[in-house]
């Protein structure tokens, strides 16, 4: 059984590749059209110039950028706030922000509570 190619609103992978920002500003919501068809800013421009250039791993801090054809299948880098997590652009991302999957905040899993934690623990010898 041949798996089926993910389309993005009725368009092929290789449609969207070729779709200029307006044509696709058309196709996500309100809010990521109003951003698209502003423009770029200066930061965001700068990263499109260094995917350019260098192709796939490309470090950014354009959290707020949207995801765009032109990202398809390409290795960036996003940064979290403490690290660059490394993430593969996909068909089903188109429209996102990129900040969206890539997460600031950990879960934490609290252990037992240690050795004078509360007043009644204070009082038990440390051996």
């Amino acid at each position: 059984m041949a798996l089926r190619e993910l389309k993005f609103y009725g368009k092929s992978q290789e449609e969207l590749k070729q779709m200029s920002i307006k044509e696709f500003a058309q196709l996500v919501p309100a809010r990521q059209r109003r951003s698209l068809l502003k423009g770029f800013s200066d930061a965001q421009k700068s990263f499109l110039k260094k995917l350019e250039k260098k192709g796939n791993n490309v470090k950014t801090h354009c959290r707020n950028m949207i995801v765009i054809p032109q990202l398809l299948d390409r290795n960036i880098m996003i940064y979290s706030g403490k690290e660059f997590v490394p993430l593969t652009i996909t068909v089903e991302m188109l429209g996102h922000y990129l900040g969206e999957f890539v997460m600031t905040r950990r879960k934490v899993s609290h252990n037992a509570p240690g050795i004078g934690a509360t007043k009644s623990s204070s009082s038990i010898s440390v051996r």
